[in-house]
């Protein structure tokens, strides 16, 4: 079993692997491109993305800075957002569904090292994957820890740390994350607090 293998399968590896290491190299040169061509050549940005993400469906946007180690194991929806600074430790598989929006400075983990010195100074290293459901936003300056599920039609407030499950349907924040309530048909009515939309 390669240090690869065991990466993809949420085992124990080094990542200072020769292959792993040909591989983050491969994605940091992409994305400098990416980061800093200019922003009115939006086919061009969408198909360095397109070339090095897992998966992407028609419609997705990344406002540079875009930053992840690997790429191929990211896979986005449709009518996909990402506000600037976007960073995405992809070690294991990242999956992310339809209408999703995130806000600026959003971290998504899913490498960890393990907490006794000893391993960790030897480099070892885990990851495990994150799945984001349809119809999530996620807020400003989130931290998503490894291993971590959102559910469908959630809004995760900002400077949250989320480092358990959130069920489908919820509004969550704080460090670390937690729900306050969910959501309901009476949400529809209002686009901010008491701040009615108006028909």
């Amino acid at each position: 079993m390669t240090e690869k293998d065991k990466m993809l399968a949420g085992k124990a590896y080094l990542g200072s692997e020769e292959q792993l290491v040909k591989e983050r190299q491969y994605a940091k040169q992409v994305l400098f491109k990416f980061n800093n061509m200019n922003p009115v050549l939006v086919e061009e940005r969408h198909n360095l993305l397109r070339e090095l993400l897992g998966q992407t469906k028609e419609n997705f946007y990344f406002e540079p800075p875009f930053r992840c180690d690997y790429g191929y194991n990211i896979e986005i929806g449709n009518n996909f957002y990402a506000n600037y600074n976007l960073t995405i430790l992809d070690c294991a598989k990242v999956k992310i569904g339809d209408n999703v929006l995130i806000a600026p400075n959003v971290s998504l983990f899913t490498a960890g090292h393990p907490i006794h010195h000893e391993p960790r100074n030897q480099e070892y290293e885990y990851a495990l994957p994150i799945m984001i459901g349809n119809n999530v936003w996620i807020g400003g300056n989130i931290v998503v820890n490894p291993g971590v599920k959102i559910g469908d039609n959630c809004v995760i407030g900002s400077g949250s740390v989320v480092t358990k499950d959130i069920p489908a349907n919820s509004i969550a924040v704080g460090n670390p994350c937690r729900v306050l309530r969910e959501i309901t048909d009476e949400d529809k009515k209002y686009y901010y607090k008491n701040l009615r939309i108006e028909a």
